[in-house]
């Protein structure tokens, strides 16, 4: 069976052999053996010493990556699988050790397609000798390889168009060459592949939680938004109590006046009805009649009668939006308790949510955030992967004499909004973290780099915790 690609066999890389030491390449000599660089350290100052009882050796990099290279060197996978998924089809490529391919084909996105497709593989190789990549760690194809007992492996898109390159120079792309190139480049180069694990199932439903009340907080933005402009041209008396237009309790008083001469004829004691429905106690019903008795706008005739009725329309979806986040918000509440409770009733071990939320600053969101989306960063208690994920981490640059550190931006983008928002936070519950980031404005950072410096700091803190299964002490830090 020929290669899927169009280039001769010679231009494709040297196959790496199980009994030789990992390599790399040398522009001059070829394969060359691998020296490990130093690990890089961070160019920040040393913590002060209340803050290193907290931290520990976090600061310090665990020295892994020889037992990571000796175990995947010597896996126990004879053939590789390369997947290329799309959404209505996936193309399947399988190679062996020599990087020979096997076998190919199509399979439709459905479960009996799925299904064929285990019998497929199992057909060839056992579970547990065959290996699949992919470049999404999750989907129902993932999913059903995983319950199979198979390994499966992700790779970043961009890091996948750099090994396409290896056997394509010229820039060649197709179905069929992905599937190749996704498992020959896990053949050769499994470091740079990540080990996809499946959840638990209540850390699934976190994640999926948490991120629909991201979606529906979006939404629900974009249509209060739209309130306010209509409010904005024909109403505005009634943004002075709201600026936003996002108050339960204002839609009620549009609903019952939806023109600004309707308003100004309601009485104190319908205005009262209001407030008390609502639990208002920052206005009185005498303020708002005042407000509301304004001189209105003089319009074009019918302007003001098309924007009353556009508004109208937009409450049912504002009270729909603003019932389904009160009721996420319940949901993920309920699961952060869950997993805060203890396993057993009488165990001193405290659980790693319990651990999060007694963290100054760091509230519900930011607590299903986290633990959702670094799950395996927080299981691990491996700090420098969770500064890397969560974008905190800077990235340099460095050519010649040019040197530039610049802001990580290839990153779990909701990860570095919690974050962000919890150094924030943080300012005003915690007075050392509030001290830290007045220092770091009079160094002169800008208000960004100061909340993802002490994001950083946080996250050592909170990685030493998980270690040393504590809470959190605010006098014990400030000791």
């Amino acid at each position: 069976m020929h290669l899927p690609v169009n280039e001769p066999v010679e231009t494709r890389l040297p196959v790496r052999s199980a009994e030789v030491p990992l390599r790399r390449l040398s522009a001059v000599n070829g394969l060359v053996p691998w020296r490990g660089s130093p690990c890089r350290k961070s160019n920040g100052e040393s913590a002060p010493a209340p803050e290193r009882q907290y931290r520990d050796r976090c600061s310090s990099r665990r020295v892994e990556p020889r037992v990571k290279e000796e175990r995947i060197l010597h896996n126990d996978f004879h053939f590789f699988a390369g997947i290329d998924w799309g959404s209505e089809r996936h193309r399947v490529c399988l190679v062996d050790q020599q990087g020979h391919p096997v076998a190919e084909r199509w399979i439709d996105h459905s479960g009996s397609s799925l299904a064929e497709l285990v019998d497929w593989l199992r057909e060839r190789a056992e579970p547990r000798s065959l290996a699949a990549a992919i470049e999404i760690p999750r989907g129902a194809i993932v999913e059903t390889l995983l319950e199979h007992g198979f390994a499966v492996y992700s790779i970043n898109p961009k890091q996948l168009d750099r090994f396409r390159d290896r056997y394509s120079p010229a820039g060649a792309k197709d179905d069929r060459r992905d599937a190749f190139v996704l498992a020959d480049s896990l053949r050769t180069d499994m470091l740079c592949f990540h080990a996809v694990r499946l959840d638990e199932p209540v850390m699934i439903r976190l994640r999926e939680l948490s991120r629909l009340e991201d979606e529906l907080s979006e939404e629900f933005n974009r249509v209060a938004n739209r309130l306010r402009e209509q409010f904005h041209r024909f109403f505005p008396q009634l943004l002075q109590f709201s600026e936003s237009a996002s108050d339960p309790w204002l839609w009620t008083l549009f609903e019952i006046a939806p023109s600004p001469d309707r308003a100004a004829k309601l009485t104190e004691a319908k205005i009262t009805r209001i407030l008390g429905q609502h639990r208002i106690r920052r206005i009185d019903a005498k303020q708002v009649r005042a407000v509301l008795k304004t001189r209105p706008f003089t319009l074009a005739p019918g302007a003001a009668e098309a924007a009353s009725e556009h508004a109208l329309l937009l409450l049912p979806r504002l009270r729909l939006l603003h019932q389904q986040r009160t009721d996420l918000a319940r949901r993920v509440q309920a699961i952060l308790d869950q997993m805060a409770t203890p396993t057993e009733p009488q165990s001193s071990q405290h659980r790693d949510a319990a651990i999060l939320l007694s963290l100054p600053g760091l509230g519900r969101k930011v607590a299903a955030t986290m633990l959702s989306e670094a799950s395996e960063a927080i299981a691990a208690r491996d700090y420098h992967a969770l500064r890397c994920y969560s974008g905190t981490a800077p990235v340099t640059v460095q050519s010649g004499k040019k040197k530039v550190v610049t802001m990580r931006m290839a990153c779990n983008k909701r990860l570095r909004n919690a974050l962000y928002h919890w150094a924030r936070k943080s300012i005003l519950w915690d007075p050392k973290s509030k001290s830290t980031y007045a220092q770091l404005r009079a160094c002169g950072k800008s208000h960004g780099t100061a909340l993802r410096s002490m994001a950083d700091r946080w996250l050592k803190v909170l990685v030493s915790m998980l270690r040393h299964n504590t809470l959190y002490d605010l006098q014990h830090r400030a000791a």
